[in-house]
């Protein structure tokens, strides 16, 4: 692909984030700044069609200052064929509580969850929907289920001789079998993985989080997030 169709993905991917930050921008109290970092260890069994991963993330609110948030995760992805992978998984998510008796504490959660990930290609185009349920289960309130609907698009792009891959995404979230089933957080993004070793690849993204509080106003985030993968 020549340089000038390159620039030209590029600005696409430029242009689809600042349609993502309109539509979802609302004047309230929004601006409210956010760094998450994300690890993971991934390896491949059973001929490449199995994936084993560890993730760990940690995040901070406040502008940046205050570390509210960290999970650890551990899932399974089996290659079912061309068009769909399954799996599922394990997390464990500490986040810190600014409410009642809990103020200033890390309250715990326990996350079982099932996948589904539809792959489909275009030329050079990689698109992904992935479909994930949640149980969550508290021990300071009610258990919930979740719904959770990610799709991606990729274009990899050798710039020099590094490999990267800009994207694209948009994940919707919902409340579901709760007698509330609602839509109830956006989370759209734009960012570019590249290859650092042949096993280490990293990743930097902006996304922009609408969560609905219980008021039934939206509230905005900006996250710059960096994510590093080491795969065997």
């Amino acid at each position: 692909m020549g340089v000038r169709m390159k620039i030209r993905v590029l600005v696409l991917v430029g242009f689809i984030l600042l349609f993502f930050a309109k539509v979802y921008a609302y004047d309230d109290d929004d601006g409210a700044f956010q760094v998450w970092l994300t690890t993971s260890q991934e390896a491949k069994v059973l001929e490449n069609k199995l994936k084993i991963s560890l993730e760990e993330e940690f995040r901070w609110g406040d502008e940046g200052n205050k570390f509210y948030y960290y999970h650890f995760d551990l899932g399974l992805a089996y290659v079912l064929n061309k068009y769909w992978d399954i799996g599922g998984g394990y997390r464990q998510v500490y986040e810190l509580s600014n409410k009642g008796k809990y103020n200033g504490k890390f309250q715990e959660e326990n996350q079982p969850y099932m996948i589904a990930t539809l792959k489909l290609k275009k030329g050079n185009f990689a698109f992904t929907s992935r479909n994930r349920f949640e149980y969550r289960h508290f021990d300071y309130k009610s258990d919930s289920w979740r719904y959770r609907n990610k799709f991606t698009l990729k274009y990899p792009l050798r710039i020099g001789k590094i490999n990267t891959e800009p994207y694209v995404a948009d994940e919707i979230y919902f409340s579901c079998f709760s007698g509330t089933n609602q839509f109830n957080q956006n989370r759209a993004s734009a960012g570019i993985g590249f290859d650092i070793t042949k096993h280490i690849k990293a990743e930097i993204y902006y996304m922009l989080v609408s969560v609905k509080r219980s008021t039934g106003k939206w509230f905005d985030s900006n996250v710059l997030g960096t994510k590093l993968r080491i795969t065997f």
